[in-house]
């Protein structure tokens, strides 16, 4: 079985932490990309602040990268993507500190981040700093938002990835609604299994989803899928990282959940 981890991006960057790996590639959508910044370019800051509902200061910051923005990617411009994000989904993934050469390799051919801008990338696939998330409505030839413009983009390149490797294939989606949103499910070749992560706060609490450790565990699973080579939907009952632990009485074939009791 070919299983495919798929994740959000996030907010939070890092461009300055030493990078463990040299390694890279290039997005595969980079003519997409230039697309959009074609687009983004012409916007004011004032037009940005407006467009994505952000401060006057990310709007001035995100003003200078589009006008910036050139290819082909060099470092230290451009980072890989997985030690590039560094929002909660990727803390609890830990890349940086805690991946070795096979498990970026895995990583490579496991992981794939959907994104507003790159529409999807690979962990090591270079990307320059940059705010545009998938609920945008940004309008373009293509259409009066990013799910218009991206249509079924992103689904055929993860049918693509899929097809790299033989027998049935499998979507595990660890992304937020928002950015899945972006995946054309009637284009996309495989099933979709969608895992929860469910906190209880105290003995008596009930279980419910707690954004904050929802990410984390995540990314936590993202990464306990490329580290242990999982290649079955069956196995993912085994997750335990952070605490969590399989329910079967709460799960479904295509939403696997995993409950943890919060002492705190």
């Amino acid at each position: 079985m070919v299983v495919l981890v798929v994740l959000s991006p996030a907010k939070a960057l890092d461009y300055e932490s030493p990078l463990p790996t040299k390694r890279s590639s290039e997005p595969r959508l980079l003519d997409d990309a230039d697309e959009l910044v074609s687009t983004l370019v012409h916007k004011t800051p004032s037009d940005l602040a407006k467009l994505m509902s952000i401060s006057d200061g990310l709007a001035e910051l995100n003003f200078e990268r589009f006008q910036s923005w050139e290819r082909p990617f060099t470092s230290p411009e451009a980072r890989p993507a997985v030690l590039a994000f560094n929002g909660d989904v990727y803390q609890g993934m830990d890349a940086a500190r805690t991946f070795s050469g096979k498990d970026f390799t895995r990583a490579q051919k496991t992981v794939r981040i959907l994104s507003g801008l790159y529409g999807v990338l690979r962990p090591l696939d270079l990307m320059l700093p940059y705010r545009l998330e998938m609920g945008t409505k940004l309008k373009t030839e293509r259409g009066r938002s990013l799910y218009e413009f991206w249509g079924s983009t992103i689904a055929e390149a993860l049918n693509v990835d899929m097809k790299k490797s033989p027998g049935q294939s499998v979507v595990i989606n660890l992304a937020s609604n928002e950015y899945f949103k972006s995946v054309d499910q009637s284009a996309l070749t495989a099933p979709v299994v969608s895992p929860g992560f469910l906190d209880a706060k105290g003995s008596g609490g009930d279980y419910r989803t707690v954004s904050f450790f929802a990410k984390r565990a995540r990314g936590a699973m993202a990464a306990w899928v490329v580290r242990h080579g999982i290649d079955s939907v069956d196995d993912l009952a085994s997750f335990d990282g952070l605490g969590y632990s399989f329910s079967s009485e709460r799960s479904t074939d295509a939403h696997p959940v995993f409950t943890r009791r919060n002492q705190a």
